[in-house]
């Protein structure tokens, strides 16, 4: 199936110059969600996975799909003061600033394995602070997925030598 054809283009948005990837489309065609599901449960099903760990939002609908897929817990990473209990907090850069993430602290026992997922890898900013979550926590980093992988920004590069699966690449 060519997923990337589910994949609907926005031009400049959120600003002049960018192509906005919508992955909506996608997501509300059921044998297409399905499909891009599958690939990625396929491809991590003899890893052990304890938790899939998706952030807000986008990454909430993979991340909880695949956690059931793979029949193993999911675990939310939220922007700061969303949860409800005591929370570890990740710092990243964007091209206009600094944000950052939350899990909470008890979210991973040391030794888990925690599959990472998000809908785009860009710059890797966002990736890269949910392997710092995991890490701190004492998991281990499985895998890391993303449903599409805009390569010309070179996100991998903030990865180290994780197993990456991106599903579309532009």
């Amino acid at each position: 199936m060519d997923l990337k054809s589910y994949v609907r283009d926005i031009p400049d948005w959120p600003k002049e110059g960018i192509i906005f990837r919508d992955i909506t489309p996608l997501l509300g065609d059921g044998r297409s969600f399905k499909y891009a599901i599958d690939m990625i449960a396929n491809h991590y099903k003899d890893k052990n996975i304890n938790a899939v760990l998706g952030a807000e939002a986008r990454g909430f609908i993979l991340a909880s799909a695949l956690a059931y897929r793979l029949g193993c817990g999911f675990i939310p990473a939220r922007k700061p003061g969303k949860l409800p209990y005591n929370t570890l907090r990740a710092e990243y850069e964007l091209e206009y600033g600094i944000d950052s993430l939350e899990m909470h602290e008890d979210a991973i026992k040391p030794n888990e394995r925690i599959l990472v997922v998000d809908d785009v890898i860009a710059t890797g900013g966002t990736a890269a602070a949910k392997v710092e979550l995991v890490e701190k926590l004492g998991g281990v980093v499985a895998g890391i997925a993303f449903l599409i992988e805009l390569s010309f920004l070179n996100g991998r590069s903030k990865l180290g030598d994780h197993d990456i699966l991106s599903l579309i690449t532009y």
